[in-house]
């Protein structure tokens, strides 16, 4: 069963920061998931939200902020090309893109990543978004997709076929054991989100699990 830190390794470090991704590492995962934003001048950024929120409680949308403006209400605020390069090819970085978000900034940066040494087996790229994971899909069709969905089974597993993809992230408020069974033997591997409890880990694991996505990777490890 493969072990995933959630946003780097939100339950040791803040989320989506290069000291996230660091103590992830530390723990020994076996992969660092991340997620991407782009801000108004084109920069890849780590951040869950559309939003940053300033000490104010003002809420700056990414999308209409430079990275200058976002950095100077978020010091940690991580661009991809830094987690990217923190990471060093350690292990695998599966990339949640955002829905609606401008994905050209993020194929061209991969392109060049990819150009430079990175191979297609370093990441890993997955969405809420449909749309977005086809337009990834067909900019990378060697990088392995990702779908990643709430609560449905079927849904999934339609947005699987049409790219693809056996790989599938799932909450684990939607998970139980015949379901776990059924997708393992329908060729699917499961991963749950955010699954902090390495007893249901095991037992899930029992069923068929690939892998968890975890705040606390160090309880796993």
């Amino acid at each position: 069963m493969k072990i995933i830190g959630h946003r780097g390794a939100r339950g040791l470090a803040p989320e989506n920061t290069l000291a996230s991704i660091k103590k992830a590492i530390q723990a020994g995962v076996d992969e660092v998931e991340i997620d991407l934003r782009v801000t108004k001048d084109q920069q890849i950024v780590l951040a869950h939200d559309p939003f940053i929120e300033d000490a104010a409680g003002i809420k700056h949308i990414v999308a209409e902020r430079s990275f200058e403006e976002l950095a100077k209400i978020k010091p940690d605020l991580a661009e991809f090309s830094e987690a990217v390069l923190a990471i060093g090819r350690k292990v695998p970085l599966p990339v949640e893109v955002k829905p609606k978000v401008n994905t050209i900034p993020i194929i061209a940066e991969l392109e060049q990543l990819l150009a430079n040494g990175w191979q297609s087996k370093d990441f890993l790229l997955g969405s809420f978004s449909q749309h977005t994971l086809r337009a990834l899909h067909e900019a990378f069709p060697d990088i392995e997709p990702v779908v990643i969905e709430h609560f449905s089974g079927v849904r999934a597993a339609w947005r699987a076929r049409a790219v693809g993809a056996k790989r599938i992230n799932m909450s684990k408020y939607s998970l139980w054991m015949p379901f776990i069974k059924t997708m393992k033997q329908r060729g699917f591997k499961l991963y749950a989100y955010t699954l902090n409890d390495p007893k249901k880990a095991r037992k899930w694991g029992k069923g068929g699990l690939a892998g968890v996505i975890t705040e606390r990777p160090d309880l796993f490890k």
